[in-house]
C-alpha cells in the first residue's frame, strides 16, 4: 500500500486543485441552496486525503534514494518540455509540511471567517495554493518552477485582494502583485540565459553540469543574477521587501500560508540552483549580503512597529534572510531545516494573534494589554511560537541557527554575529509584542475579549504540540545532531542571546516605565519605525519615474498617434464628401475618369524607360 501511494504521489497537487475546483460553484453564488460552506467542507476533505496520502508516501521514502518521474508535455524544434518529478524523502516531507499547514489553516478560517461573503471564493483560492505549492515542491524543472511561481503571484493577488471592496485591500494586492512580479521578470531573463549555457532545465542535471562547467564569469554572473530575483521577491528581501507588508491586509487564515510555506517557495528554488549559484562567487557573495542586510534591517523594523501583523511580517522577511545567507554560503541542510522550523513556529504565531484581531475592533499593540487572563491558551501559544522561532533550546529554530552558526565558527565569524543579533533582535520583538498584548492591565480593547471559539482553537493546539515535538521527530530521523558534539561556544551564544533579548524587554516592558518606549534620538526612531524610509524612496524614484513615464506616452498617444490617425481619418472624410458630389450618373464621365486614372498610372509605371529619353531633349 505504502509503496503505490509512492509511485502516485504526484497526485497530491491534484487533490488540493480538485478540491479548489468543486469549491467554485459556490463563489459566484451558482449554487445558492446550501451556502457557502459546502465549497469550505469539499476542500477540507480533499486536503485531508492529500495530507494522508503524503504521509504513507513519506514513510516508503525514508533511506531510499530519490526517484525521478517523467511526464512528456512538448518537444519540438529541439525543444524538450518535459515535466520532471522528484520523489524523495526531502520533497514527500515537504508535501506533508504544506497539505498539514493548509488542513489546519482551513479549519482555522472555519471559525475565523464564519460568516464572510467570500467564503466560496477564498477557500478555492486556498486550493489553488495549496495545489501550487505542492507542484513546486515536487516539480525538478526549472522551466515548470517558473511557471508555477507566476500562478502563485496570481494567487497571492486574488487572496490578499479578497475584501476587494476596501481601498487599502486593493492597494495592498495590487503593489504584492506588481513587486513580485520585477522579480519574475528578471527570473525569467535568468531561466531563458540559462538554457544556451547548460542545455537543460532539469535540476539535476544542472547540478550534474555545474559540478564541470566551464563558462564566463561575466555571463554567469548576470544570469545567475537573474535567477536570485525572483527568490527575492518571494522571500521578501530587501528592496522587494514591500508587498509582505501591506499583504497583510488579506484575511488572516491566509496569512497563515503566505507567513510560513508561500515565502518559502522562493527559498526552495534558490536552494535548488544552489550548484548553479555557486559557480559566481560575486552572487554568492551577493546573496550574503542581501541576506545580512535583510535579516538586520528587518529585525530592527520589527520593533518600531505598532500593528501585530506588521511586526510578524518583519520576522518573516529576516528569517528569509538568514535562508539567503545559508544558500550563499552552500549550506543547503542549514537552509532547509530554517525553512521547516520557521514555518510551523511562524504560522503558530499567526494563529495566536489571529484570534484577537478577530473579535477585536483595532490591531494596535499600543492599545491592548491584560489579555492573560481572558486568553491564556493564545497566550501560550505564543510564547511557544516565540521561542520556538528564536534560539532557545531544544526548540526547532535552536538548531537550525546552531547548524547554520556552526558551519560558519571558523570561516566567517562576523556571520555568526549577525545571526546571534538577528536572533536578539527577534526575542526583542516578540517579547515586546506579547508584554503590549498579554501583559499588564486590560485597557478599554481588552476588557471584553473573549478567547476564540474551538474551530480556531482546536488547530492553534494541534501546531502548538507539534511545535513542542518537532526536536523529538527531528532527532528520531537523525536530522539534529547529539548534544555532545555541538559547538559549545556557538550553541551558549544563541541561548544567552535569546535570554537577553527577551530578558531585557521584559524588564522594561512588564516594570512601570512609561510606555510607549522612544528612542533618545527621535530621527533614528523615525528611521526605523518608517522602513529606513524605503517607501518614500519608491514614491520619489521608481513611482515617480513610472508616472512621469506614463504621462509621456500618454501625451503620445493623445497627440502624435491619435493625431496621425485623425489626420487620416479627416482627409478620408473630405476626400468622401469630395467624390460624393461628382457623381452624376453619366456613363461617358466615369469612363473618361477611369482613362484618366489609367493613363496616369501608365506614366508613372513607364516614367524611369521614357523619362530619362525626355530630360535628355530638353536639356
Amino acid at each position: 500500500m505504502a509503496q503505490f501511494l509512492l509511485e502516485t504521489v504526484w497526485l497530491v497537487p491534484c487533490y488540493a486543485l480538485i478540491g479548489g475546483l468543486l469549491a467554485v460553484p459556490w463563489s459566484p453564488g451558482i449554487i445558492r441552496k446550501t451556502g457557502p460552506r459546502p465549497a469550505g467542507y469539499v476542500n477540507l476533505v480533499m486536503t485531508f486525503f492529500a495530507l494522508v496520502h503524503s504521509a504513507i508516501a513519506l514513510q516508503a521514502t525514508w533511506n531510499y534514494p530519490p526517484q525521478e518521474v517523467f511526464i512528456p508535455w512538448l518537444s519540438t524544434a529541439g525543444l524538450d518540455l518535459t515535466i520532471a518529478l522528484d520523489i524523495s524523502s526531502i520533497s514527500v516531507g515537504a508535501l506533508v509540511v504544506i497539505t498539514g499547514l493548509n488542513l489546519l489553516a482551513q479549519i482555522y478560517a472555519i471559525g475565523y471567517m464564519e460568516m464572510d461573503w467570500g467564503w466560496g471564493r477564498f477557500y478555492s483560492l486556498l486550493g489553488l495554493f495549496e495545489a501550487g505549492l505542492c507542484a513546486l515542491v515536487l516539480c525538478n524543472n526549472l522551466f515548470f518552477s517558473y511557471v508555477i511561481l507566476e500562478i502563485l503571484t496570481l494567487g497571492t493577488y486574488l487572496l490578499v485582494g479578497l475584501w476587494f471592496s476596501q481601498p487599502l485591500v486593493v492597494t495592498g494586492a495590487r503593489d504584492a502583485f506588481l513587486t513580485k512580479r520585477v522579480g519574475d521578470l528578471f527570473l525569467l531573463m535568468g531561466v531563458l540565459g540559462l538554457w544556451p549555457l547548460a542545455e537543460t532545465w532539469n535540476y539535476t542535471e544542472l547540478a550534474e553540469w555545474a559540478s564541470t562547467a566551464n563558462v564566463n564569469p561575466t555571463v554567469i554572473g548576470l544570469v545567475s543574477l537573474a535567477l536570485i530575483a525572483g527568490p527575492m521577491g518571494k522571500c521578501a528581501q530587501f528592496p522587494l521587501h514591500l508587498w509582505l507588508d501591506e499583504a497583510m491586509e488579506g484575511p488572516v487564515p491566509s496569512t497563515i500560508l503566505r507567513n510560513s510555506v508561500v515565502v518559502a517557495s522562493g527559498a526552495w528554488v534558490l536552494i535548488k540552483l544552489q550548484p548553479v549559484l555557486s559557480l559566481s562567487p560575486l552572487v554568492s557573495s551577493a546573496m550574503v549580503g542581501i541576506g545580512a542586510v535583510t535579516a538586520l534591517g528587518a529585525s530592527l523594523i520589527a520593533i518600531a512597529q505598532i500593528d501585530m501583523k506588521r511586526c510578524q511580517s518583519y520576522s518573516v522577511s529576516a528569517y528569509m534572510g538568514l535562508v539567503f545567507i545559508a544558500v550563499g554560503v552552500q549550506q543547503d541542510e542549514a537552509a532547509l531545516l530554517l525553512v521547516l522550523t520557521h514555518a510551523l513556529s511562524a504560522a503558530l504565531l499567526v494563529m495566536s494573534t489571529g484570534g484577537i484581531i478577530w473579535n477585536s475592533i483595532t490591531q494596535d499593540v499600543t492599545q491592548m494589554g491584560g489579555l492573560w487572563k481572558r486568553r491564556p491558551i493564545s497566550g501560550i501559544a505564543f510564547i511557544v511560537g516565540s521561542l520556538g522561532l528564536i534560539g532557545f533550546p531544544p526548540l526547532g529554530s535552536f538548531w537550525a541557527l546552531m547548524e547554520l552558526a556552526d558551519g560558519l565558527w571558523e570561516t566567517q565569524p562576523w556571520l555568526v554575529g549577525v545571526i546571534i543579533a538577528v536572533n536578539a533582535l527577534t526575542a526583542v520583538s516578540l517579547t515586546r509584542e506579547f508584554a503590549l498584548l498579554f501583559g499588564g492591565k486590560a485597557t478599554q480593547m481588552t476588557e471584553r475579549s473573549p478567547e476564540a471559539h474551538w474551530p480556531m482553537i482546536l488547530p492553534m493546539m494541534i501546531l502548538l504540540g507539534f511545535n513542542l515535538h518537532l526536536p523529538f521527530i527531528l532527532q528520531n530521523l537523525s536530522l539534529i545532531p547529539d548534544w555532545a558534539s555541538l559547538n559549545k561556544d556557538v550553541a551558549l551564544l544563541l541561548n544567552w542571546s535569546s535570554i537577553f533579548g527577551c530578558t531585557i524587554t521584559g524588564v522594561i516592558y512588564f516594570s512601570n516605565i512609561p510606555k510607549p518606549i522612544r528612542l533618545p534620538w527621535k530621527g533614528l526612531q523615525d528611521l526605523i519605525a518608517y522602513d529606513f524610509y524605503t517607501p518614500n524612496i519608491y514614491r520619489m524614484t521608481i513611482i515617480f519615474s513610472v508616472a512621469k513615464i506614463s504621462q509621456l506616452a500618454d501625451t503620445i498617444d493623445r497627440f502624435v498617434v491619435d493625431g496621425i490617425v485623425n489626420l487620416v481619418g479627416l482627409f478620408s472624410l473630405l476626400g468622401g464628401e469630395s467624390l460624393k458630389y461628382s457623381t452624376s450618373g453619366q456613363t461617358q464621365f466615369y469612363a473618361f475618369t477611369v482613362l484618366l486614372g489609367v493613363g496616369a498610372l501608365g506614366m508613372w509605371v513607364s516614367w524611369p524607360f521614357w523619362g530619362v529619353q525626355f530630360l535628355d531633349l530638353i536639356f
